[in-house]
């Protein structure tokens, strides 16, 4: 109880001075956003945005209007089709420098989300940035031995990076990330797995201590909700289904044999490729220059130590 109040104390500092006249917060619905939210509402009257994906089954915003009602927060959504999205993706790509579908479907949640706010007049946003990595929130790190997941973690801390700030700086947006302060990282690093893993009715939990210190200030559905990625939560993963059927199979292989046999690019599906011919237009084709260890698939230089490419998404490699 000790440690969860101390962590209550130090993000209701933090966000506090995270928030002034034409601050709003990128609202997903889930724990991390829904605590900031909490936060965020008793310091001004603050601004939520959610986005999601017309026709598609996004989660976020069922919860993200439970936690602005139980909060009174005004509450904006942006329901996007595919001529919002094929206007973004040259923007966004060339901001990224990524082909990685999923790199590139979950920042498209927040580079349409962003704008829809800047839109609206919001000069600086709060987003949950860092509480996945920091207290084990994804079930591929909470799902094994607690030596495991130290190890883990402490990869995760060295590696990570987030679109928002790339994204946000492109619209002049300043981005607030409590969660990656220095006085809440250092706090989450300290902590030993127990408390950033626990056991409820049988089911096993990431982020433990944020969810037992909110419990009882936020609705339950919130704080036992499970992890959904961005793009799951947006609907933004149908775009690997829609793309499959846009491309005929003849002019996939077409492509993909072409970008192999001229770049030693390996394009993986059709919604990458979509994503790599845009990558060629705008950012360039990857280079198989510069030291260090190159991506198999696509030749771009990686990342030392690293067992995932960031520009194609291969991995492991």
């Amino acid at each position: 109880m000790e440690l969860e109040q101390k962590l209550r104390s130090m993000l209701s500092e933090t966000v506090g001075r995270c928030v002034d006249r034409n601050t709003g917060i990128l609202l997903s619905g889930g724990l991390d956003t829904s605590i900031l939210a909490y936060e965020a509402a008793k310091c001004a009257e603050l601004k939520a945005y959610t986005v999601a994906m017309k026709g598609a089954d996004a989660p976020d915003l069922k919860y993200a209007r439970l936690v602005s009602s139980h909060l009174c927060l005004e509450h904006h959504v942006l329901e996007f089709g595919m001529e919002e999205v094929y206007q973004a993706l040259p923007k966004l790509i060339k901001i990224l420098g990524v082909f990685d579908p999923m790199e590139v479907r979950n920042s498209l949640a927040i580079y349409l989300g962003m704008g829809f706010s800047k839109e609206d007049g919001a000069d600086t946003l709060i987003t949950g940035d860092g509480a996945d990595e920091l207290f084990a929130g994804y079930d591929f790190i909470f799902n094994k031995t607690p030596e495991e997941i130290e190890r883990d973690l402490r990869h995760l801390w060295s590696v990570m990076t987030f679109s928002s700030f790339d994204i946000g700086n492109s619209y002049g947006i300043s981005v607030k990330a409590p969660y990656l302060y220095e006085k809440i990282k250092g706090f989450a690093m300290s902590l030993g797995v127990e408390f950033k893993v626990g056991r409820r009715e049988g089911e096993l939990f990431g982020k433990w201590i944020l969810r037992k210190a909110y419990e009882g200030l936020l609705p339950g559905e919130i704080i036992w909700r499970s992890k959904t990625p961005i793009e799951r939560g947006t609907g933004t993963s149908m775009l690997a289904s829609f793309f499959e059927k846009e491309i005929s199979d003849e002019l996939f292989d077409e492509r993909r044999k072409l970008y192999f046999n001229e770049y030693g690019v390996r394009i993986r599906d059709k919604e990458q490729l979509v994503y790599y011919e845009i990558f060629r237009e705008v950012v360039g084709p990857p280079k198989a220059t510069g030291e260090g260890r190159h991506c198999p698939q696509c030749t771009s230089v990686l990342r030392e130590g690293s067992k995932f490419c960031r520009t194609c998404g291969a991995y492991p490699v």
